[in-house]
């Protein structure tokens, strides 16, 4: 076996499992967070730590939730057991980048490490993050270099794969829903919020030997559990958030 062969074998396992991903970085953080001693940092460095890792986190999401709400059915999906694709996205932010997807995970996962307060936790989750989701972007192009062919190759030849190198988007034909992403994304609004609430409290137990959550983030996280708890409710029975042609 070829190794681009073995790495596109890898990319399908763990396409299927990559909702796990997170996972690892909450165990992995643990000792990283350990020998991070809060009392030791300057005030003013947590404040800029703790804004920074908003404002990434933040970006990640518009940059998904701008992905889901002007994409058509089986294209961006959360299909797990296998690739689909009826069309090939090359229009919307799709025309300046190929996975945009995987690079507002990157964002939500790299303001979340940031939180941890610990730079080598951060350069590890971006390493670990590389490894995991290469192998799951070579996989995917595959597939789709294989159903549309030389349309692929000339969009790939001409978008880059994670980071933009510009930002002037080309509109598509699908208009921005806003219910597809409500319907879509609280799962993910939601683990992001368990990261976050993850690292402050085993950081508490750490520092303060006691378990407890920051009030500000406890407050916010309640608000958008809410929020999550009523979307979910609609979505399983309701057809509020339901829309034809899209996923």
């Amino acid at each position: 076996m070829s190794l681009e062969q073995s790495l596109i074998k890898q990319g399908s396992f763990l396409f299927k499992y990559r909702g796990q991903f997170p996972v690892i970085l909450f165990l992995l953080s643990i000792p990283f967070i350990y020998f991070t001693s809060l009392s030791q940092l300057d005030h003013n460095l947590v404040l800029i730590f703790n804004y920074f890792a908003c404002f990434l986190t933040l970006l990640g999401f518009l940059i998904r939730f701008y992905t889901i709400g002007t994409t058509p059915k089986n294209t961006s999906g959360r299909n797990t057991k296998k690739q689909i694709a009826d069309t090939l996205n090359t229009l919307g932010i799709y025309s300046i980048v190929r996975h945009p997807l995987y690079l507002g995970n990157y964002l939500i996962w790299l303001g979340i490490a940031i939180y941890s307060y610990n730079i080598e936790f951060v350069i590890l989750m971006s390493l670990l993050f590389w490894l995991y989701y290469e192998r799951i972007m070579l996989t995917e192009e595959e597939f789709l270099k294989s159903k549309f062919q030389q349309i692929f190759l000339q969009w790939s030849n001409n978008v880059p794969a994670f980071f933009p190198r510009k930002f002037i988007i080309k509109n598509g034909h699908v208009t921005f829903s806003i219910i597809s992403v409500l319907r879509r994304e609280y799962s993910s609004v939601l683990s992001s919020i368990v990261g976050f609430l993850f690292i402050d409290v085993i950081r508490n137990i750490f520092t303060y030997n006691t378990l407890f959550i920051s009030p500000l983030l406890l407050n916010i996280s309640v608000f958008f559990i809410v929020i999550i708890l009523i979307l979910r409710t609609l979505k399983h029975h309701t057809s509020i958030l339901i829309e034809e042609g899209r996923s």
